[in-house]
């Protein structure tokens, strides 16, 4: 019998999203692992699909299915219990792979489609070849449990350090958007440039956006009260110039002295504190370096990167065979 704990009103708690959500088609409702969801939004499924009313998940490899027979039959048989690529951060029961879209292209496809049943503005269905994804889970007995993600470019020409951005909704409401969020920023920082989301940001993208500047730059604030220039926190936080104005403007935080010249003040009445949700030294990455000689999509690198890559690929590779070990203790 379904529990009723687990039909989550993924709807509910975000009324800011009432005027953005559209006639949701045949799809109502998608079950991925032990969560019912209501759909927010029409997914470019095949047809037969998009016919069903309720559409099927698997929590693992995201293959999509049309009952919950042939889902519980392909659990039985799935030989995934996390997500292909390379762990590159574990605290805990929290991990994030990094998924090239052009070595596994069935499942960020899949991937994008699940996405879109949450995202008004996603465009980007099966072109995948040309991003990364970083895709967030959660472990248990069964296995490394999807939760969320992002996606970059590999090459973006604006500097843009995410593209897309969804946490399932039920695990909304737990710190993992701006878990993700700073992440991206987090790579930004090894990258050693800023960054920025792609644009526009939904209603929801960009109320969580400017959460994670404020609380950014407050940070910095707190922790460095003589340097005060915008130039300096962006330096130190990796958010761009721009982001920054946009955020100190639209907090009151910019004041013009008496010489005619802007300083930044602090609004303490509302303050809270601040929550650090990556821990820096728990990721092991190397970035990619795309090259013109590579090829659209080809990834290159240095050979000092590359030496330091193979090291953290043993690593990695301890860490799946680790995991892999531990799932199947449970299991036992």
């Amino acid at each position: 019998m379904e529990d009723k704990k687990d039909r989550l009103p993924t709807k509910s708690f975000l009324p800011i999203l009432s005027k953005q959500h559209h006639d949701i088609g045949h799809i109502k409702k998608v079950q991925i692992g032990k969560f019912l969801m209501d759909v927010w939004y029409v997914a470019p499924y095949p047809e037969e699909y998009s016919r069903l009313e309720t559409l099927y998940v698997c929590e693992f490899c995201l293959k999509y299915m049309k009952s919950r027979y042939i889902a519980k039959r392909h659990k039985v048989k799935c030989p995934m219990k996390y997500p292909p690529g390379n762990e590159i951060y574990r605290d805990g029961q929290l991990s994030v792979f990094e998924v090239d879209g052009k070595k596994n292209k069935m499942y960020c496809q899949n991937l994008c489609l699940l996405a879109k049943m949450f995202l008004d503005h996603k465009t980007l269905y099966y072109d995948v070849e040309p991003f990364l994804f970083y895709i967030l889970t959660e472990a248990n007995q069964a296995g490394c449990q999807f939760v969320g993600y992002f996606s970059k470019e590999k090459k973006s020409l604006l500097n843009y350090n995410l593209s897309c951005i969804m946490t399932l909704p039920s695990y909304q409401r737990n710190g993992y958007g701006q878990f993700l969020i700073d992440f991206s920023y987090l790579l930004s920082k090894r990258e050693g440039k800023t960054g920025s989301p792609e644009k526009p940001l939904s209603d929801l993208g960009l109320l969580s956006y400017r959460k994670y500047w404020i609380n950014s730059i407050k940070k910095f604030l707190k922790e460095h009260p003589a340097r005060t220039s915008i130039e300096e926190i962006s330096k130190e936080t990796c958010i761009t110039v721009n982001d920054i104005i946009a955020t100190l403007e639209y907090n009151r935080m910019l004041r013009k002295n008496k010489q005619g010249q802007y300083e930044i003040i602090m609004n303490e009445k509302n303050d809270q504190p601040i929550r650090n949700y990556v821990k820096s030294e728990l990721l092991i990455w190397v970035p990619y370096l795309v090259t013109k000689q590579g090829g659209t999509g080809t990834l290159k690198k240095p050979r000092e990167i590359q030496q330091q890559q193979q090291q953290n690929h043993s690593l990695l590779s301890l860490s799946s065979s680790s995991l892999s070990s531990e799932l199947s203790s449970a299991s036992n």
